[in-house]
């Protein structure tokens, strides 16, 4: 049976004082969930916020990793680095990182196998543009996402990997897919795997919506059949805001 997860992006904000008193907020509040709770703090501080939420029910998790196992690659983190501090779960595929570093499907699939080779969970997100869905070439766009950097994998994999959609014209921009528009994506995607990899994988798969998730339309998103949790932005960043999402199951 699928999880439902809510998972805090931090993306590049808190410094180490920040992020110990977020995560002492988050403590305080969030003890037990009828979701799994995950935060992605900046890599310099994924080892104080994985001492710091050791004893409770918060997961730490990282960003990003290279696909290398090490090497030559100035200011990049491998999946052993990220293990050796705690991590079990690594977010790949993110928007940002797409657009601003050109992380390809190529690319992505090169770090997933990396990822699954070191038993490391996958969160893989993936997500069209605003030009996409005005030209109603939305669902081709993450079907090709999703069979580029996933489909050469084996059924047993999927065990480890939780998706995430994004819309990428729905991140920090104040706008959000109706609950009826990430129902509709989120169904697709389902059937996506379905058809590949049969109901098991595709009925186990936890499928978060990751486009300005917010206390005030968490609880309708998230209670669409096909939406599994949330992989949320700048909401992550207020201990009430996050602990009001968790709180949407």
């Amino acid at each position: 049976m699928r999880k439902n997860i809510v998972a805090g992006n931090w993306k590049m904000n808190n410094d180490l004082s920040q992020t110990e008193a977020l995560i002492s907020d988050l403590n305080k509040q969030i003890k037990t969930s009828n979701a799994e709770v995950m935060i992605a703090p900046s890599f310099t501080n994924l080892w104080h916020a994985f001492e710091a939420t050791r004893q409770d029910s918060i997961e730490v998790v990282a960003q990003n990793m290279h696909f290398a196992s090490n090497g030559a690659y100035t200011g990049e983190v491998s999946a052993s680095m990220l293990k050796s501090v705690g991590i079990q779960t690594v977010i790949l595929g993110h928007s940002e990182r797409r657009a601003y570093f050109n992380e390809d499907d190529a690319i992505l699939a090169q770090k997933v196998d990396t990822a699954l080779a070191n038993n490391l969970r996958v969160i893989f997100c993936f997500g069209e543009e605003l030009a996409d869905r005005k030209s109603g070439n939305e669902e081709a766009i993450v079907e090709a996402q999703i069979k580029n950097a996933l489909f050469h994998l084996d059924a047993s994999a999927f065990k480890n990997i939780v998706l995430a959609y994004e819309p990428v014209w729905a991140i920090g921009t104040g706008e959000t897919a109706s609950p009826e528009q990430a129902q509709d994506m989120h169904k697709f995607i389902r059937k996506t795997l379905n058809d590949k990899y049969g109901n098991q994988v595709a009925d186990n798969m936890s499928i978060l919506y990751g486009g300005s998730v917010k206390p005030a339309n968490a609880k309708e998103i998230f209670s669409k059949p096909d939406v599994d949790g949330g992989l949320i932005g700048g909401a992550a960043l207020k201990a009430e805001d996050f602990y009001a999402i968790v709180n949407a199951f």
